[in-house]
């Protein structure tokens, strides 16, 4: 039986995808706000047809960098690295591109987030 089982099938649904898409664990949440997150957002949007969760990382960090949103981005780059759906590699292919078409300003901040995540996920390879 999953954690999530007694919970109604939509919230069921988004807690599951959230915990898949940031690889980490979910509890239940309270409020508006985090019903909406969790039932419409990733019960609904995150799983329709059409595009990958790589396909959705990829424009969503690209949506995040231009809004300058690195709280947000310092969730999303370590998830798609954890998730193996982006690898150092790809990331820093990703701050060119964002430095190129967003501004130097704004894709270093956005290197700076890289970094760190792939600096963080080498130490944890490395310790386990």
């Amino acid at each position: 039986m999953g954690k999530f089982d007694d919970l109604p099938e939509a919230r069921r649904r988004g807690l599951e995808k959230m915990e898949q898409v940031y690889g980490f664990d979910m509890t239940d949440g309270d409020g508006d706000f985090f019903r909406y997150t969790a039932e419409h957002v990733f019960g609904d949007i995150w799983q329709r047809p059409g595009l990958s969760d790589r396909d959705r990382r990829l424009f969503l960090i690209g949506l995040l960098v231009g809004q300058r949103a690195d709280d947000v981005l310092g969730i999303q780059v370590p998830a798609a690295l954890a998730n193996g759906e982006l690898d150092a590699t790809a990331l820093r292919e990703l701050v060119i591109l964002a430095c190129h078409y967003d501004g130097w300003p704004n894709g270093s901040r956005f290197n700076s987030v890289v970094e760190n995540a792939v600096a963080k996920a080498a130490r944890t390879d490395g310790a386990g």
